[in-house]
């Protein structure tokens, strides 16, 4: 911090946190933002069910079926952050996210153009699937990921 100000990073990844506390899921709370070249916010997102529809899905994260637990029904906050953009063209956009992406949610940043994501909180289980998934797109596609490491004004 210098000159008390922030810096554009620590902005950022603080908006995702506060857009985090949207997200009604008693387990993990995921906030993303999506900036443009001019530091400008183009789109804000955080995990949560289909629109309107929370009270129809569960957020248990144990069942005998897949379906009798939350993980089927959760829109991912990079993913809702993506469908809220405001601009189509994402090619020289950062991703801030609170998490770090798994590959469902990678794979659309990807498609969408984006080259530059910076991340908050490390994989749950580095070695899972999801998380080699993960590593292989960016390391065979020179996604540029970056892990924050500046100050955290919000707490989740």
């Amino acid at each position: 911090m210098t000159n008390n100000c922030i810096s554009w990073d620590s902005y950022f990844i603080n908006i995702c946190l506060l857009s985090a506390l949207r997200s009604k899921d008693p387990y993990k709370k995921v906030g993303c933002v999506l900036v443009n070249s001019e530091k400008r916010i183009v789109g804000v997102g955080y995990n949560g069910m289909p629109q309107g529809r929370d009270d129809l899905f569960t957020w248990n994260k144990n069942g005998k079926l897949s379906s009798e637990t939350k993980y089927p029904y959760v829109v991912h906050a990079e993913m809702n952050c993506l469908l809220n953009t405001t601009i189509n063209d994402l090619s020289n956009c950062i991703l801030y996210t609170s998490k770090f992406c798994c590959p469902e949610c990678l794979k659309h940043i990807i498609q969408k153009g984006i080259k530059y994501i910076m991340y908050l909180e490390d994989p749950t289980d580095i070695n899972s699937e999801d998380t080699k998934a993960s590593l292989t797109m960016i390391q065979k596609l020179k996604i540029q990921v970056q892990k924050y490491s500046g100050p955290i004004l919000i707490k989740i």
